[in-house]
């Protein structure tokens, strides 16, 4: 702002000012809802959780409410009539418990829809972690090569074991200075998983879930739910039990193309808005500043050569 401010001879309160002109008309509560919306939150001033949600379709901020309660939810989403809340065809979020509550208040023909990305997390970190504690209670004695192959494999390769299978499959033979040996990536994936069965059950449900999801089989998703947990490990069947508890959203995933990781790409820009800024202090200010980043801001009047000049250097484009 302060070097706008120069190059255009003004002060930095008239950047300002002409900043909060452009902001003035982001929103208006009489637009109609969305059909397909992205709940979310993310941290802002004071390290706060605000609530925002997001256009699915055209990627546009419906709203950024200062906090993430219950009742300030419900409140500005009940200014909208039951018809504009009825239209609303899907919802899509995280595993946050309450946002699926208030969908299904707030939207009662929306279908809930949990993002594939985080489907995908809790299942290749409840993996991973089992595969760090086996990784802790083997042989890591560098003396003995053969005894200590087993930690070598599961600490070195670690990355092998979170890609898919088919990604592994088509590479070629190299030698390894580890393992003293000629491996394909596939065959040293095998021969970690020969070490532990319940290693190697979890392994191949994590593999069967990120495809399944990858080809929207949203049948195989359900054999999958109800497959016996019994032979995974404890970390993965505590995300199966989450998932049951959420069994269609989890299935909705697979079913439709729609998903968070619009909301998710957004919540990295407003990141990327405050490092750049050092943290805002005020709320206000900070919503602004996102604002403009959709670079949609109407202007009421005809604005002025200067006012243009010093929009082109905020790459921003006024229309009437």
């Amino acid at each position: 702002m302060t070097s706008i401010a120069r190059e255009n001879g003004v002060s930095v309160n008239t950047v300002q000012r002409v900043l909060d002109k452009c902001s003035s008309n982001f929103h208006s509560t009489s637009d109609p809802l969305p059909e397909h919306l992205a709940f979310d939150e993310f941290k802002g001033v004071g390290t706060r959780l605000h609530f925002i949600c997001l256009d699915c379709d055209k990627h546009t901020v419906v709203t950024i409410l200062p906090n993430r309660y219950k009742r300030s939810i419900i409140r500005y989403f009940e200014k909208y009539s039951a018809q504009d809340r009825e239209r609303v065809k899907t919802v899509s979020m995280d595993l946050n418990c309450y946002y699926g509550v208030l969908a299904r208040r707030l939207f009662p023909n929306a279908e809930i829809i949990i993002g594939r990305f985080h489907l995908v997390q809790m299942v290749t970190r409840s993996f991973n972690s089992y595969r760090v504690l086996v990784m802790k209670q083997a042989d890591k004695n560098r003396m003995d090569p053969e005894k200590s192959l087993k930690h070598r494999i599961y600490k070195g390769y670690w990355k092998l074991f979170l890609k898919k299978y088919t990604e592994l499959k088509g590479q070629k033979q190299f030698y390894d200075w580890l393992l003293k040996c000629s491996y394909t990536p596939a065959q040293i994936v095998d021969k970690g998983l020969e070490y532990d069965d319940v290693l190697r059950s979890s392994y191949d449900f994590m593999q069967d879930f990120m495809i399944a999801l990858q080809d929207r089989n949203s049948t195989k998703i359900a054999e999958l739910l109800d497959s016996d947990i019994n032979q995974y490990c404890d970390q993965l069947k505590t995300t199966i039990r989450t998932f049951r508890k959420n069994r269609r959203a989890v299935i909705n995933a697979a079913k439709f193309s729609y998903s968070n990781g619009c909301l998710e790409g957004f919540n990295r820009k407003i990141k990327q808005i405050q490092r750049t800024a050092f943290v805002y202090r005020n709320l206000t200010t900070m919503l602004k500043r996102i604002r403009l980043e959709q670079k949609n801001v109407p202007i009421q009047k005809a604005p002025s050569k200067r006012i243009c000049l010093m929009l082109q250097k905020l790459d921003l484009t006024p229309y009437q």
